[in-house]
């Protein structure tokens, strides 16, 4: 099975910004996409094919100013997706952004946090303006 290639979407005033590579999924932003199938469909399914050829630790990085039932439902079923990643706790690191005083996104962080049995952190942050680059963990 060839290696996954790097998958990239730009933020725009409906999505997040996301960046998938080999050892690091990150996903922040704005989460109201007119249709979020259509646009989560693609990222689950680069992440569904990542780890089952992946041998490598991974980074998940996640954070929303906002996200709308439709997509949460989507986030939660890629999560889902890396529970499923072989040797879980010793491969996978999820790192939940959200912003400072927002207790909606962190109440939503810990409720994930809740599902999968892997290292999962919750934080606080002044701002979901974050770049790939800009990672605190």
């Amino acid at each position: 099975m060839q290696p996954v290639t790097r998958y990239i979407a730009e933020p725009t005033r409906r999505t997040p910004r996301i960046m998938l590579e080999p050892g690091r999924i990150f996903i922040v932003g704005r989460s109201i996409p007119v249709n979020p199938g259509e646009f989560y469909r693609p990222v689950f399914d680069w992440i569904s094919r990542y780890i089952r050829i992946n041998g490598n630790k991974t980074r998940i990085e996640l954070g929303f100013e906002y996200i709308n039932t439709s997509s949460t439902k989507w986030i939660y079923n890629i999560i889902k997706e890396i529970a499923g990643m072989e040797n879980l706790a010793d491969n996978a690191r999820i790192l939940w952004y959200y912003d400072q005083g927002d207790d909606d996104m962190c109440e939503l962080g810990f409720i994930l946090k809740s599902l999968v049995e892997c290292p999962f952190f919750v934080i606080e942050t002044e701002t979901m303006e974050r770049r790939p680059e800009d990672s605190v963990i």
